[in-house]
């Protein structure tokens, strides 16, 4: 081969040499792109990219939520964590409240991972890597123990009234326990409220009572008012003067009634107030004498575990002694007969190890039967408490029925028998107030007739006054019926009976004894007597003076004048 072609075979090694370097170049970059972009990551809006291992800030973690990081290889990883809310239902049941009144609260509370630094970075370190049932069972004992916490802080009818504040308790309480866990309430759904001992359904009667109770009261009120306005167009004064007597009296009845509704609900709280209060304290009693009797029960499971103990170390003593005393004699003896002394030792090693462990295997059983007493003494306790808690909550439940029960029924007695007294006293006097327009009202129409049947109210008063002529010369008879006449005699110019009109001016001057009659004949029923009875004179002219005396003697004057004449 000659120079050429020599030159030619390297130019061309060299060739190939390049184009392998250059594509190993490409490879290479090829592999960084693809590298870079496997390692950037992307976080969706609902999750949280959380890149752990070296990171800077000093922080465990890196928390990335709605956005991109690069992670680095080998000295990074990276894990989501979901942002979906999760819902856990609580079925609490026998909360006790602030009254020690046990309340079954079920719920279903809606919890997720907050969005803040400070969540976000609680989150990474406890629930990444957990599944939704691990992070569930987790948050079940905190919201339990949170939500008694909120109940025993409220009142019964606290919680069923005021449930935006309950619901802002359980947040204040509930919220920083799941805060260290990276987690925020976003709802709470409280399905039912319920008690064993019937407290809340009695709130719910008392209520739709005084309900029903005021709409009742607020119907009575309308139709009273719709029956003073027609009769107030209707009737004249005397009428508005009876509707104004029946408001009256009907007010006066409902504010006794209501008196006597606020009496009988304040008699009952007081009744439940010291049966509570009674009730409390017997559960207070009950509560120290357990404490007494576990404490003392405790005391003596302690006294007895501490005798044992002293014991078994004694007898471990004893027996080391032993020991150590044999195996002084062997030794002893060991110069004597070294075969029997080595059977010895042996002999007395396998005793000592005997004994041992036949003193392990006693305090192992001595240690047995205390556990057992002392669990036989704490269920003991607790079924002490039991029976009594039980005798002394059943007749407390019971008096408190018996006491809602009597109490609502005397109330409902009492508005009962005020509506009936009311109603009859407003059907009384509407009753009277009809009958006396029904009378005034006809008696008007018989005298407006009278009136326009006569021709004017003078002639109509004088006709009815023509109808009670008889009634009133009855009663002028009456009233000069007891006058007493023996003899009468008229002198008319020194003469007895001389003229005839002796008897007339008599009768005149009787009449003139009685003007009250003549003048009310005459001046309001326009009847003129006749002129032979008398006739009174003008009011503008002066009274004349008698022709002649007429004076009426007694007897023996009577007789001196027949004499004299």
């Amino acid at each position: 081969m000659n120079f050429a072609g020599i030159y030619g075979l390297a130019m061309l090694s060299g060739s190939t040499s390049l184009l392998l370097l250059a594509a190993f170049v490409v490879a290479l970059f090829l592999s960084f792109v693809v590298l870079t972009l496997s390692r950037y990551k992307r976080c969706p809006s609902n999750r949280i990219l959380v890149i752990y291992g070296k990171v800077s800030g000093g922080n465990t973690s890196r928390c990335i939520h709605g956005g991109a990081a690069f992670v680095l290889p080998l000295i990074q990883d990276f894990a989501f964590l979901n942002l979906e809310p999760l819902q856990i239902e609580i079925p609490l049941t026998g909360a006790l409240s602030i009254e020690n009144i046990r309340v079954n609260v079920p719920s279903v509370f809606t919890v997720a991972i907050g969005t803040q630094p400070e969540l976000m970075q609680n989150a990474a370190i406890r629930l990444l890597g957990l599944d939704m049932k691990q992070i569930q069972v987790r948050l079940e004992h905190i919201i339990f123990g949170q939500f008694r916490d909120a109940i025993a802080s409220m009142r019964i009818e606290d919680i069923t009234r005021h449930r935006e504040q309950f619901l802002k308790n359980i947040q204040l309480t509930l919220e920083p326990e799941l805060n260290k866990l990276g987690l925020i309430l976003i709802n709470v759904n409280i399905t039912d409220i319920t008690d064993e001992s019937g407290y809340i359904v009695a709130i719910g009667k008392k209520a739709a009572s005084q309900a029903v109770q005021q709409a009742m009261v607020d119907v009575a009120q309308q139709e009273k008012l719709g029956a003073g306005g027609v009769a107030d167009a209707e009737r004249e004064r005397a009428v508005q003067v009876a509707n104004a007597q029946k408001l009256r009296e009907i007010g006066l009845h409902e504010a006794q009634k209501d008196q006597a509704v606020r009496v009988a609900e304040l008699e009952r709280d007081q009744k439940i107030g010291e049966a509570a209060a009674q009730r409390d304290q017997a559960v207070r009693f009950a509560e120290l004498d357990k404490e007494r009797k576990v404490a003392e029960q405790t005391a003596v499971f302690d006294r007895d575990s501490q005798v044992k103990s002293a014991e078994q170390v004694m007898r471990i003593s004893v027996a080391e002694a032993n020991a150590k005393a044999i195996a002084g004699e062997s030794k002893a003896q060991a110069d004597i007969a070294a075969a029997q002394a080595e059977l010895q030792v042996k002999q007395a090693t396998a005793y000592q190890l005997s004994e041992t462990k036949k003193r392990e295997a006693e305090a192992g059983v001595e240690e047995s039967q205390n556990l057992a007493m002392a669990k036989a003494a704490l269920a003991n306790a607790q079924r002490i408490e039991a029976e009594r808690r039980a005798t002394l909550e059943a007749p407390a439940k019971a008096e408190k029925a018996k006491i809602l029960v009597d109490a609502q029924a005397a109330a409902e007695k009492r508005r009962m028998e005020a509506e009936a007294e009311a109603n009859a006293i407003f059907v009384k006097i509407d009753a009277e107030a009809r009958g006396q327009f029904e009378t005034l009202a006809k008696k008007a129409a018989g005298l407006r007739m009278i009136i326009d049947s006569c021709g004017g109210s003078d002639k109509a008063f004088q006709m009815l006054m023509l109808e009670h002529l008889d009634k009133l010369a009855e009663t002028a008879a009456t009233a000069i019926s007891n006058i007493k006449f023996d003899k009468v005699v008229v002198w008319e110019n020194g003469h007895a009976g001389a003229s005839g009109n002796a008897a007339s001016n008599f009768l005149q001057g009787m009449a003139r004894s009685m003007p009250p009659m003549m003048q009310v004949m005459r001046d309001i029923g326009g009847v003129e007597l006749p002129d032979y009875l008398g006739r009174l004179a003008p009011e503008a002219a002066p009274e004349a003076a008698p022709p002649a005396p007429a004076t009426s003697a007694s007897p023996a004057a009577a007789a001196d004048a027949e004499k004299t004449s």
